[in-house]
């Protein structure tokens, strides 16, 4: 089943882990708050496969929970 991700960006503090982890899929606004560049943290595009790994690591290392994943089919 493929990935969706997306940023709580409410509780996103900024720490650049997931940037640093996945810089294909994260980004950072004006404000230094990270985003899904993917389809502008709307959670609606699918995470590329080759990213899975990179998308994982950076869920598990965030600090604040703030990198959110989910699969559908």
């Amino acid at each position: 089943m493929p990935y969706y991700t997306w940023i709580d960006k409410e509780t996103c503090i900024a720490c650049g882990v997931c940037g640093a982890i996945a810089p294909d899929l994260f980004d950072y606004d004006d404000e230094g708050v990270a985003y899904s560049h993917l389809d502008n943290n709307k959670g609606e595009t699918i995470v590329p496969s080759d990213v899975e790994e990179d998308l994982l690591d950076a869920h598990e290392s965030c600090p604040t929970e703030s990198v959110k994943i989910y699969q559908k089919e």
